[in-house]
């Protein structure tokens, strides 16, 4: 069994890959979460017998994302006992103390990682002065790269091989992770800051249909966010727009716009 939870579809692409190569069944975390009784904070999964369980996640602000982790807070596995539990995260640079956290929130629940990976993919977060998506040459090497290292990491995880942690925390992970990573998750994840602009937008539908956690509707024909605390900031709506009719705020006006599979319209 794997859970992922994916913005724009780098961690898809990289959770549908190991589903593939192992045979296992992928449970969209985003979706279980939202696509039923919201009121819920609570999810049970029942275990095969030697079944092997993974946790795919993009990077937020060198942390796991909120939605992530409340998904792990109420997590239940029926049957778990020596199972092998993995986890691999997606990033455009580096993770910093992004492992730590995760195996922390999964001891409250009695459960251990045996090995932990982290896959390099193109940038996708825009909404800071600094950031910004990757060249098309640098985007296409990232996307090499990546599809090597997942290969190698599928074949550690169908060997159940333990110990493993092929991880790039960068410089400072500590500072990174619990410092500025801290205040961005705790300060900076929401959808207030998010505008359309009505003479740019076709009502085409596309930016509330990528949002994975259904924080958005269509209203007269234009985007609403519904500003309940269910956004992640993973700007799955800006990236998606084909108008680029969406900013957050007034840093994205000049940005350029990235979401998995773009160049060939194979959205994953």
């Amino acid at each position: 069994m794997i859970f992922y939870f994916s913005g724009t579809g780098n961690t898809r692409w990289a959770a549908t890959i190991l589903a593939e190569r192992l045979g296992e069944r992928l449970v969209d975390i985003a979706e279980t979460m939202y696509s039923t009784d919201t009121t819920s904070k609570e999810w049970a999964f029942h275990l095969t017998p030697g079944e092997r369980v993974g946790f795919c996640f993009p990077v937020h602000g060198w942390q796991p994302p909120r939605v992530v982790r409340t998904f792990i807070s109420g997590l239940t596995l029926h049957g778990a006992g020596s199972h092998y539990y993995y986890a691999l995260c997606t990033c455009g640079d580096n993770i910093g103390e992004t492992m730590a956290i995760l195996s922390s929130d999964l001891r409250k629940r009695s459960l251990s990682l045996d090995a932990c990976f982290s896959l390099i993919m193109p940038e996708s977060y825009v909404a800071l002065p600094f950031m910004y998506t990757d060249t098309i040459e640098r985007e296409r090497e990232k996307l090499t790269k990546a599809a090597e290292d997942i290969d190698r990491y599928a074949a550690m995880i169908s060997e159940r091989r333990k110990g493993e942690s092929w991880l790039v925390k960068g410089r400072m992970p500590w500072l990174l992770s619990y410092i500025v990573g801290g205040y961005f998750n705790k300060r900076m994840i929401s959808d207030k800051k998010f505008t359309v602009d009505a003479d740019k937008c076709i009502g085409c539908g596309r930016c509330a249909k990528a949002c994975p956690v259904g924080d958005m509707s269509m209203e007269k024909g234009k985007p609403r966010w519904l500003h309940d605390n269910r956004c992640t900031s993973c700007l799955a709506c800006y990236h998606h727009c084909p108008c680029h009719a969406i900013n957050y705020g007034s840093v994205t006006r000049n940005r350029d716009q990235y979401y998995f599979g773009r160049n060939n319209e194979k959205e994953i």
